[in-house]
């Protein structure tokens, strides 16, 4: 039997089961077993080199976002992930939601929508490149 990756695992339990403190016993779990350890080996990828981030003058010219994705569903459209964007200038936050399943075409839109219409195109994006953003530019 194959094993997911931990963060794929995670996104299942938090899906279909809850109980106090499950994260951290999940996390105990995953790393105690010795079958998903072997199955689940890191292959030595080489990360990119650190990169000195130059300072932003004005606001929304250097952002950094990231998903959250193992989210309870809720809200009138039943959202279950959200798309966390903060200017780099001002620390100001926009919390974007979306539904997992959304394709990277549906995450650009929303971007593009709520961002990129009432802030303009950022100079700097700073992301870990998922495949939610990037798969379909």
């Amino acid at each position: 039997m194959a094993h997911m990756s931990e963060y794929r695992t995670k996104e299942r339990v938090a899906i279909t089961a809850w109980w106090p403190r499950w994260e951290q016993e999940f996390s105990e779990y995953i790393n105690t077993c010795e079958r998903y350890q072997k199955a689940n080996r890191k292959h030595g990828k080489k990360f990119g080199l650190l990169q000195h981030i130059e300072e932003p003058k004005h606001p929304w010219e250097t952002i950094h976002m990231d998903w959250v994705t193992v989210l309870v569903p809720g809200g009138k459209e039943n959202y279950n992930s959200c798309l966390i964007i903060v200017d780099r200038f001002s620390e100001s936050m926009r919390c974007l939601p979306f539904h997992k399943e959304d394709t990277a075409m549906d995450n650009s839109l929303l971007f593009w929508n709520y961002i990129i219409s009432t802030c303009g195109v950022p100079k700097i994006i700073i992301s870990d490149r998922d495949p939610k953003f990037t798969s379909e530019l």
